[in-house]
């Protein structure tokens, strides 16, 4: 899977600021499942600049809005002139693409969009800004608008980095044991709710003890005490 991820900020995601293919940035996709990922070459992850699909010497991204209102607004323009690029890239190799937008007034994102959106090929990450971004954005370029709570952010470049992470551990070869998929929350066994509490080494600490079911051995008795438990979370 290839995932582009559009944005006015692109050293947010890379220390070099371009490509984080290799995952040898020192951001967030340089390191654990995301760095695996990238180095086994199941994933792809290219970031592109704004700005470089603008066609003023001052590379302006945002105006002000009509109408009035307080704060800038991203322009259609440039935004359309990149994903046009992206998009006609993948057009021709005929893969299962999606343009998605970040926004606050997007559908809230959940565990059965992160399945939903793991069986496409390419995916393009739209990064908004500032006070928003043009509408026809929404009308008329993105598949669709998506957003990650009910709150407001200062961009799109988490709530990205969110999805990328999300739907990357679904893909086949990506966790090393693929039944933590089924077991986690929101896996597939429960198909929704929260995962069971889990414990570790040591057995004792602090006065606070591991729940002795656990330390039993009787695997039904675990089975159902884990069942119970993640029905009540």
């Amino acid at each position: 899977m290839r995932f582009d991820i559009v944005t006015i900020f692109p050293k947010i995601f890379s220390a070099q600021g371009g490509s984080a293919s290799r995952g040898d940035s020192c951001g967030y996709f340089g390191a654990s499942i995301i760095r695996r990922a990238l180095k086994r070459k199941i994933i792809e992850i290219k970031i592109h600049d704004l700005r470089d699909w603008t066609i003023d010497k001052h590379r302006t991204v945002d105006d002000t809005p009509y109408g009035g209102g307080a704060g800038m607004v991203l322009k259609l323009e440039p935004i359309w002139r990149c994903i046009q690029v992206l998009s006609s890239k993948f057009k021709v190799q005929s893969s299962k693409s999606r343009i998605i937008l970040f926004s606050a007034k997007g559908k809230k994102y959940t565990q059965k969009d992160a399945r939903r959106l793991a069986k496409y090929d390419n995916l393009i990450f739209i990064c908004g800004r500032y006070e928003g971004v043009d509408e026809r954005v929404v009308k008329y370029v993105a598949d669709e608008e998506i957003s990650i709570g009910d709150y407001v952010l200062t961009g799109g470049e988490i709530p990205a980095m969110i999805l990328v992470d999300s739907i990357t551990r679904l893909l086949p070869g990506v966790l090393g044991n693929p039944k933590s998929l089924e077991e986690e929350s929101f896996g597939k066994i429960k198909n929704s709710g929260l995962e069971y509490p889990q414990y570790t080494k040591p057995e004792k600490f602090n006065g606070w003890n591991v729940p002795k079911v656990l330390l039993g051995g009787n695997h039904q008795k675990i089975k159902k005490w884990k069942e119970r438990k993640a029905r009540s979370l």
